[in-house]
């Protein structure tokens, strides 16, 4: 059973930066595209960043383009997201979820998912 555990989330600054991580475990993890949705509240969980197992190919939601930066560590079996110059409207659970082989920005693409981190960004 492939589990994922997010971590990183907290409060922070309009115009700050915060990492978030999450942990993949339960099989191999190589094996999957992962990708990184958020939902805040009374909105659809919308989709943020996704990337392959090799990180050939990478997309990005164009409400984040040129702030976030996702990338996974193999060895670690972790996917992080790097946000730079964030914004109120951020603010969000950001979940992590994970699909065999082929990278998708559709979260109805993706069958594992973790249970969220909470961002909260104030101005």
């Amino acid at each position: 059973q492939v589990q994922l555990v997010e971590s990183g989330g907290g409060l922070v600054q309009a115009g700050g930066s915060l990492r978030l991580a999450c942990a993949v475990s339960g099989d191999t993890f190589t094996n999957y595209a992962l990708g990184w949705f958020r939902q805040a509240p009374g909105k659809e969980r919308e989709f943020v960043a996704a990337i392959d197992w090799s990180s050939s190919n990478i997309y990005y939601a164009d409400s984040v383009k040129g702030r976030f930066t996702i990338s996974r560590d193999n060895d670690k079996a972790t996917v992080y997201l790097q946000m730079n110059s964030v914004r109120p409207e951020d603010t969000a659970v950001y979940k992590c979820a994970g699909r065999l082989f082929q990278i998708a920005t559709m979260r109805s693409d993706y069958g594992y998912w973790g249970r969220g981190t909470q961002v909260t960004v104030y101005s």
